[in-house]
């Protein structure tokens, strides 16, 4: 059973993933390796700057990497972000780089959630950065009475194991997520239940 968690109903966090890279492209498993965005993956940032610029944040949370920099200024966030530490992508130890199907080679039925990384993090080990990250918008909005919504710009699996964590579910509860690059998400309440709002919904790139 899921815990019960009391946050301010008025909290909304926005959930960015940047855009496609090389390694995003490959299946490969991509943690702190720093890489660039490809042209479509800055292409398919530029897509979430008209759904983003009427929306008011009170902080823009961005995982230092450059993929997620990149993605906060091409969507029109890159004035407003701030590097959060906690946001980087999991610490994928000695699978860093490589395909889960290369993994499952050597040890069957591998999956992060369950298994973790050797050298690398575990899903409680997770968890607990998602929770300093939501602690944190917490504080940020309530600095901040008129503005709700918190834009957080990262990774794949940080995201759903954030999603995981806002439902009670645990970092191990981003299993049951799909979330593609590029994609708008957004976790809220309905009355005093956190909810899912909106999911790997998917901005298409003009032309």
């Amino acid at each position: 059973m899921p815990e019960k968690l009391n946050t301010p109903p008025q909290l909304e966090l926005w959930l960015l993933r940047h855009g496609i890279t090389e390694w995003a492209r490959d299946g490969r498993h991509t943690g702190r390796t720093d890489l660039p965005l490809l042209p479509e993956g800055e292409a398919e940032a530029r897509a979430l700057a008209p759904v983003l610029a009427d929306q008011r944040f009170a902080a823009v949370l961005v995982s230092p990497l450059q993929r997620a920099r990149r993605t906060a200024e091409l969507a029109g966030l890159g004035e407003a972000a701030r590097i959060c530490p906690d946001l980087q992508e999991w610490d994928y130890g000695r699978y860093e780089g490589i395909t889960t199907a290369e993994i499952r080679a050597q040890v069957p039925g591998w999956s992060v959630w369950s298994h973790g990384c050797p050298d690398g993090e575990s899903c409680p080990e997770v968890e607990q950065r998602c929770r300093r990250v939501i602690a944190l918008a917490e504080s940020l909005v309530a600095s901040q009475a008129e503005v709700g919504a918190v834009a957080l710009v990262a990774h794949g699996h940080i995201l759903r194991s954030l999603a995981g964590s806002w439902l009670g579910l645990g970092a191990a509860g981003g299993a049951l997520f799909n979330l593609n690059t590029a994609t708008l998400s957004v976790l809220g309440h309905e009355r005093e239940r956190r909810t899912v709002v909106r999911w790997n919904a998917r901005i298409t790139p003009a032309p």
